[in-house]
């Protein structure tokens, strides 16, 4: 039997998460957008979910990071060989040519972080690279109707950034990309366990604390849950009791900025897609969505229904993944190809 082409691929490349889709097969790959290197030679020893499981466990001469921050890249260098990494993971030795990509981008990137982005997927083995709006790729992935003559509002909470737009006839009508999610949220609690315990925790306890505990709205069961860290005084290891009504006092702050940040986005949206809005609500997706009560307290200080995607965490790979398949279709939906 002949091998195939090339596996072409739809790329949600995140902060926290990468998410990669293969054209005809759907969502192949979920890691984390992680990778552990040595200081002194530069030699990639993990990446992914096995880089992440290193994460404060290293000695000195090994680095465990993440290349992205706030959704761009920081480390052009390192981006690029973790994407080589998702890239040689998400296709097979038989195809006869390297993959076409389509990757989603924050809707707030610079001309220099898309040709950026650009550059880093094709020195990481595409040979084709086509951009796509995060946002405008989660609307698509989210199954709503963009390319209709009506308004859908969608607001995608991702590791490093927040992206809320209003889309409508294949294009963005109003949007606004803000720097606070999953890893603002884990900040928080990561300062409230240090002033309410004078507990150092690291970041990795922090996220696990936020998704077993974590809530945006009050819950109808009372949990508590154990927190290990280190003593800020002592120095010595020390656990604590925290329970969820605590960890919603040290989330308000990034829910109250995200729900905020909502409230701005609708007062740019013309009356007659403002109505759409009311009609057809918000629909949230992103890691971000599956905080508790997240959907409740949006549709408590906006008046509107809110409901949360199918799949939210994997709504912009299949958002790339549709505009892989249909690209000529979708050509004016991402415009920027290289």
């Amino acid at each position: 039997m002949r091998p195939p082409l090339s596996r072409d691929l739809g790329i949600d490349l995140g902060t926290a998460n990468t998410v990669v889709y293969a054209r005809n097969e759907g969502v192949i790959l979920r890691e984390p957008s992680w990778i552990a290197r040595r200081t002194d030679s530069g030699e990639i020893l993990a990446v992914g979910d096995e880089a992440k499981r290193m994460i404060g466990r290293t000695p000195a001469n090994i680095v465990a990071s993440r290349p992205l921050r706030q959704g761009v890249i920081a480390d052009f260098e390192t981006t690029t060989a973790m994407l080589a990494y998702f890239i040689r993971k998400g296709t097979t030795r038989r195809t006869l040519r390297r993959p076409v990509a389509v990757v989603g981008v924050p809707w707030g990137a610079t001309r220099v972080e898309r040709k950026s982005f650009i550059e880093a997927v094709e020195q990481a083995g595409a040979r084709q690279v086509t951009l796509v709006d995060q946002p405008l790729a989660a609307a698509i992935g989210a199954g709503l109707p963009v390319f209709e003559p009506v308004g859908s509002m969608v607001v995608d909470i991702g590791g490093g950034t927040t992206e809320i737009a209003v889309v409508a006839l294949g294009g963005i009508v109003a949007a606004k990309s803000i720097p606070i999610a999953g890893d603002a949220m884990d900040a928080a609690i990561i300062q409230y366990c240090r002033q309410a315990y004078n507990l150092h925790i690291g970041e990795r306890t922090a996220e696990e604390i936020k998704i077993a505990l974590g809530s945006a709205a009050p819950t109808a069961d009372q949990r508590k849950g154990e927190v290990r860290g280190r003593d800020v005084v002592s120095g010595m290891p020390r656990s604590v009791q925290i329970s969820d009504a605590e960890l919603r006092e040290a989330l308000a702050g990034p829910v109250a900025a995200i729900v905020e940040a909502v409230r701005q986005t609708l007062e740019l949206v013309p009356p007659e897609l403002a109505a759409d809005l009311g009609v057809r609500g918000i629909t949230l997706v992103g890691g971000g969505a599956l905080l508790r009560g997240i959907d409740r307290v949006l549709a408590e200080e906006t008046g509107m229904t809110v409901v949360v995607g199918s799949d939210p965490l994997s709504a912009v790979a299949l958002g790339t993944g549709k505009v892989l398949e249909e690209l000529d279709l979708y050509r004016r939906v991402a415009p920027r190809t290289h």
